[in-house]
């Protein structure tokens, strides 16, 4: 490829990041009044008023101010911005009689939903660990550790391996069905993964390394499909396939029927987990010192799967889901599959040197800068059509905050400068 091309996209994305998206955040995001993060922003950019704040927005806003300012943006304001946050996770957020963050304040801090989600305490994790390589505020790694600590005692299964994920306020395990405590699934596990790697690289403890590693063999013997190497959603305690359905608290209600299951609820993956997961377990190997090629076939296959059946070669982007073996079921544009591709496409395009990987990412990255980006406001449109028509609107809301968008547009830069350097 031209590096005059390459050089073109980081340009794009260089002034998306810089003059649109991270100015978005630094302009609304702070909460002067009652400490921590507004998240939820309507169409044009303005506070929709929902009086909430939760354990997920709150962690990814810290995650994304550190990052950016280890990435080197934002001249010091972005640790400033981000110690803000990791102040209201601590003093509000705590619990400070079980240990671990409550999920869901309202704006002011009082406890609104006070269950400890072991998705949430994932990025907790991360963005604390993150935090602290980015300020070197030992705050973010003493607290990281404490979650850690805290998974290792109430989360882990030590009969069939993994971690149980729903639990109430004082650590015990919610119920079966809707309550969650009874499945476990490859978000969570995911999440954890990029959660050690990060943790890791801020102690260097060997117990961190020693549970990354292990959390990477249960990825990819357990929760990737046996033959087609790509991410079944849910599992029963012992590893067998679950339906997936909705749970209580989880991401993506409006996506189930009304029955709170999905229509091919044991035969469904995700294109943009399946390469989030590829570039993450990469991105671990690097902190871990391993080499790719211990996990070649796998990551051939999560970037092969969705290169094959995810990405729209007719109009652009990467569809939602379909089956293991090819047939796409959703061919509507989430924000945060597309986001997960841009990195993932180019990590796969520098380690394998197989144009298919690159025109892969210039669908992707021409749908999202011709498409998805509201340019005129600075954020990422929620989901569209496969045209591109949008279906939701808001700019912002608990799930959909600025850790997807923001750390597609740094780690694509962080890439593309590789692939301009023939540094592979």
């Amino acid at each position: 490829m031209n590096t005059k091309v390459l050089a073109e996209y980081r340009q794009e994305v260089f002034h998306h990041l810089t003059k649109e998206l991270l100015p978005f955040w630094e302009s609304r995001c702070v909460d002067h009044e009652n400490g921590g993060y507004l998240t939820h922003f309507d169409k044009d950019g303005k506070d929709s008023g929902e009086d909430e704040k939760s354990l997920i927005a709150q962690s990814r806003t810290v995650y994304t101010f550190s990052s950016a300012h280890r990435a080197g943006y934002g001249d010091g304001r972005f640790a400033d911005i981000a110690r803000h946050g990791v102040d209201f996770l601590l003093d509000k957020m705590w619990d400070e009689e079980n240990g671990g963050f409550f999920w869901l304040m309202n704006r002011k801090g009082e406890v609104k939903i006070d269950e400890k989600i072991v998705y949430g305490h994932s990025f907790a994790i991360y963005s604390l660990a993150e935090y602290t390589l980015a300020t070197g505020d030992p705050r973010g790694l003493e607290y990281a550790e404490k979650v850690f600590d805290l998974l290792q005692k109430y989360g882990v299964d030590t009969y069939y391996g993994g971690y149980f994920e729903m639990f109430h306020r004082n650590w015990t395990l919610k119920g079966p069905g809707a309550a969650g405590g009874d499945r476990k699934t490859l978000d969570a596990h995911m999440h954890l993964m990029e959660a050690f790697t990060t943790l890791y690289e801020a102690s260097g403890k060997e117990i961190h390394r020693r549970k990354l590693l292990e959390i990477i063999e249960l990825l990819t013997n357990k929760i990737m499909h046996p033959e087609y190497g790509t991410g079944i959603p849910q599992f029963w305690a012992d590893w067998s396939v679950a339906p997936q359905i909705k749970f209580d608290i989880i991401w993506g209600w409006d996506r189930f029927s009304e029955d709170g299951q999905k229509s091919a609820a044991e035969d469904n993956t995700s294109y943009g987990h399946n390469v989030e997961f590829a570039w993450l377990l990469m991105h671990a190997l690097d902190i871990l010192d391993i080499p790719y090629d211990n996990y070649q076939k796998q990551l051939h296959q999560s970037f092969d799967h969705a290169l094959a059946h995810g990405i729209d070669w007719e109009y652009g982007g990467v569809y939602v889901e379909g089956s293991h073996a090819g047939e796409v079921y959703d061919r509507e544009k989430e924000f945060w599959q597309q986001a997960e591709v841009l990195i993932g496409m180019l990590d796969a395009y520098r380690i394998y040197d197989d144009e298919k990987y690159l025109r892969a990412y210039e669908s992707v990255h021409r749908f999202v800068f011709d498409k998805m980006i509201a340019h005129e406001v600075g954020e990422w449109k929620p989901l569209l059509t496969r045209q591109g028509e949008s279906i939701w609107t808001h700019m912002s809301h608990s799930w959909k905050v600025n850790y997807h968008s923001v750390r597609a547009m740094v780690q694509s830069i962080v890439r593309l400068d590789r692939l301009m350097e023939g540094n592979k």
